[in-house]
C-alpha cells in the first residue's frame, strides 16, 4: 500500500512501522533529493509459442537498449500456448512521479542518505528497510535475509 496516503492513520493504529520506500520521501526530502534509477517497461504478444525459451534473459551489452526480456509464461508449468508474452525492461532516468527502483549509490548520494540516516535514528515506531528505506542495491537473497536479520533484531 502507499504509506503516504494515509500516513497519519497508519502511524495511530501500528506500534512498529516498517517503512520500504525512499527515505527522503518519508522526510518530505527535508535536506534535499536521494537519485534513483527507474525503468520503462514495454509488453508485446508475440504469434509464436516460445521466443526465448527462459522467464527471463539479462541483456548487458551496451549496443542492446533494453537491460533484460522477461516472458511471462515460463513462469507457469503450462508453456504450451502458441502465443507468447514478453516485456522488455528498459533503464529510466528518475523524477518523483516516477517509481524508484534504484538507488544511486556515490559520494553525493551517500552523503545525503547519512543525514537521513541520523534523522532516522530518533524514529521510535518506524524501521527503515530495503532498498528504498536503506539506500542500497540490495539483489531478492539479499533482501529476503535483511527483512529476516530485521525480524529476528525486532523479536
Amino acid at each position: 500500500m502507499d504509506f503516504f496516503n494515509d500516513k497519519d492513520n497508519l502511524k495511530d493504529i501500528a506500534e512498529k512501522i516498517i517503512f520500504t520506500g525512499p527515505i527522503d520521501k518519508y522526510y518530505d526530502y527535508k535536506f534535499g533529493e536521494l537519485e534513483y534509477r527507474s525503468l520503462r517497461f514495454e509488453t508485446e504478444i508475440l504469434e509464436e509459442e516460445n521466443y526465448q525459451g527462459n522467464a527471463v534473459v539479462n541483456y548487458t551489452e551496451y549496443e542492446v537498449p533494453y537491460t533484460r526480456i522477461i516472458e511471462h509464461k515460463h513462469f507457469e508449468f503450462d508453456t504450451t500456448s502458441p502465443k507468447t508474452v514478453v516485456t522488455r525492461e528498459y533503464p529510466d532516468s528518475w523524477n518523483r512521479e516516477k517509481e524508484a527502483y534504484y538507488p544511486i549509490n556515490n559520494d553525493k548520494n551517500n552523503a545525503l542518505y547519512e543525514k537521513y540516516l541520523e534523522l532516522s535514528k530518533q524514529e521510535e515506531n518506524v524501521i527503515f528497510g530495503g532498498r528504498l528505506g536503506a539506500y542500497k542495491y540490495y539483489d531478492m537473497d539479499k533482501v529476503i535475509l535483511e527483512a529476516l536479520d530485521l525480524v529476528k533484531k525486532i523479536l
